[in-house]
């Protein structure tokens, strides 16, 4: 599934789009609909031709209602932007632009609809200048009708095209799902919607919600019943342990203990156009992150740089993206969160020296976003986004250069526990051989590089070694041939050096897979010639061999050992080529002192 959501301007036909790309009416209250004003947020959904299947999260255009449409806006990674043909370019076309912009949206696509009522092509243009003048590159630009279904499927084909160019969320990332709608459904409880941006929820899951655990007992995406959903997602989640009256829009349901939360937190600021410093901002502006709207008291710390104080704490992350919104101009101010556990300021210059630390700071988050986002970035990347040597030398908190690559440490354990359930899967798959080959545990877990694996094996507690990666200890399981391998396990602890013929290996069951496997495991070892002999027989045989008149023949080894000629003579090559013995001539040989 993806998730869209739509912006523009009020009556600009956002919702009659939407009811012509899906079929369904995302206007949920009786009142939207007779007024024909959407107020609160829509949703509705539809299969593509591909098979993609995409959710809508129609938001309201009109000024009075725009803290509900960044509740939608916030969380979408992906937006189509509407603009109608016959009115063009309109003050809430600028004010949803602003907040797409401020937001860090970058995948979209302008649609410009009642392309029937007027010429459409003025209208595009202005819309994508207007895009490109806050650096977004739309995608595609087109018009449609949704009277006529002129151009709606073109407007499909495009959608597909945005959805095709989204990152593919991480689905074991720590789950953070900003709510949208909370509600209760007689003999099921309480239901919380929003979108999942990354990671999973199965039910049977404990997550956090208002400063309480909960279990998710049920889970609906697009209306079909789910025992797991994976980001990206429009996401309905039955929840034990919490009425309605505890839960309201811009709460956020959280894997537990993952997620600090904080009412204090330092940022950095893109101010919008006329606006010199942090210092000219209101004192007190709205917060808009996730679906979460709380008043903000603005410090200013620099040009660019302010500490926010909220009345109540939120779960926010170095790098999250959000908007300070002034309630009485409409003026949006993007920001980045630099520190979500900043340092006391009390004493005299502290601001200053605070705001110095952040600037110099600022391309350091900024090379911490690039990081959360790809999950791992090379010094050559850092770089050519004007990182600085000092910053990739000593890159900011959590942030780690593992052999050569910064690695944030979300991303590091995430990998580690993909390390460890790969490698697990992979043996209960290969019995014969649970050990996975280096390269082939590199490519499922994602790694940019192999020189990555050996450090993050070791920190998961697994064995890196011979080319291989396995949980310590891990032995072949040879399945029905488990029973021949120890009898002759057994016959061989009785007579070290009566190496099994081939008949003794056929009838306990061992091909040369289950040998193979025998050797690997080091429950054998393999000598010239298909020699087969317990792992100690080498040292047996030294001290065997010591007790001989030195030099000794190969027939007295044979008779000292109790052994044929086809074991003796590669098993005293072996002990040669270990330097434990040394031939003098062709029929001697010596123990080396």
């Amino acid at each position: 599934m993806h998730v869209v959501a739509t912006a523009g301007h009020v009556d600009h036909g956002k919702s009659s789009l939407v009811r012509a790309l899906t079929g369904m009416e995302p206007d949920r209250w009786e009142e939207e609909r007779r007024r024909e004003l959407t107020i609160d947020l829509g949703f509705a959904w539809t299969t593509l031709d591909s098979g993609d299947r995409v959710a809508f999260v129609d938001v309201p255009g009109h000024r009075r209602f725009i803290g509900n449409m960044l509740a939608g806006l916030g969380p979408a990674p992906a937006v189509v932007f509407v603009v109608a043909a016959d009115e063009s370019w309109m003050p809430q076309s600028a004010e949803h632009l602003a907040a797409a912009a401020a937001l860090g949206v970058r995948h979209v696509v302008v649609v410009v609809t009642r392309a029937d009522l007027a010429d459409p092509a003025p209208a595009l243009e202005r819309a994508v200048t207007e895009l490109r003048a806050v650096g977004i590159e739309p995608r595609e630009a087109l018009a449609a009708s949704s009277r006529t279904g002129e151009g709606i499927a073109a407007v499909k084909e495009a959608v597909l095209g945005l959805v095709g160019s989204l990152p593919v969320p991480d689905p074991d990332a720590r789950v953070r799902l900003w709510v949208d709608r909370a509600f209760t459904i007689r003999g099921a409880g309480t239901v919380v919607t929003g979108t999942l941006g990354s990671g999973r929820i199965r039910v049977g899951d404990t997550l956090d919600l208002a400063g309480r655990r909960v279990t998710v007992r049920g889970l609906h995406a697009l209306e079909e019943p789910h025992e797991e959903v994976l980001a990206p997602a429009r996401v309905a989640v039955n929840l034990r342990g919490i009425t309605t009256d505890d839960i309201h829009r811009g709460h956020a349901l959280l894997t537990p203990d993952s997620w600090p939360t904080t009412s204090v937190l330092d940022v950095r600021l893109t101010l919008p156009e006329g606006v010199a410093g942090a210092a000219e901002l209101p004192e007190h502006l709205m917060l808009h992150i996730g679906t979460a709207g709380v008043q903000a008291r603005v410090r200013p710390l620099g040009t660019d740089v302010a500490r926010l104080t909220l009345p109540v704490s939120l779960p926010l992350a170095q790098g999250d993206r959000a908007l300070l919104r002034d309630p009485g101009t409409g003026t949006v101010t993007g920001l980045m969160v630099l520190d979500v556990a900043p340092p006391a300021l009390t004493r005299r210059g502290a601001g200053a020296r605070r705001a110095a630390d952040l600037t110099t700071r600022s391309e350091a988050a900024s090379l911490a976003t690039e990081v959360r986002d790809r999950g791992h970035l090379t010094p050559e990347q850092a770089r050519r986004l004007g990182v600085s040597q000092d910053e990739i030398t000593a890159p900011p908190a959590g942030i780690a250069l593992r052999a050569g690559v910064f690695v944030d440490d979300t991303t590091w354990r995430e990998w580690g526990e993909a390390l460890r359930s790969t490698t697990a899967a992979y043996a209960r798959e290969h019995p014969l051989e649970p050990w996975m080959p280096a390269e082939a545990a590199r490519r499922a877990v994602g790694l940019p590089t192999l020189d990555l694996l050996a450090p993050l094996a070791a920190e998961a507690g697994l064995t890196h070694a011979r080319g291989r990666v396995h949980e310590p200890g891990l032995t072949a399981h040879l399945g029905a041939a488990e029973a021949g391998l120890a009898s002759i396990e057994a016959r061989l602890r009785q007579t070290p050096f009566a190496a099994p013929e081939k008949p003794d290996l056929d009838a306990a069951g061992l091909g040369p897979r289950q040998i193979a496997a025998a050797v690997d495991a080091g429950r054998l070892i393999r000598l010239p010639d298909d020699v087969l002999l317990l792992p100690l027989a080498p040292a047996q045989a030294m001290r065997v061999l010591a007790g001989l008149p030195q030099p000794f023949t190969t027939s007295q080894a044979r008779q000292a050992l109790d052994t044929t000629r086809r074991v003796v003579i590669p098993l005293l090559e072996h002990l040669d080529s270990r330097g434990w013995t040394r031939r003098i001539d062709a029929g001697h040989r010596e123990i080396a002192r």
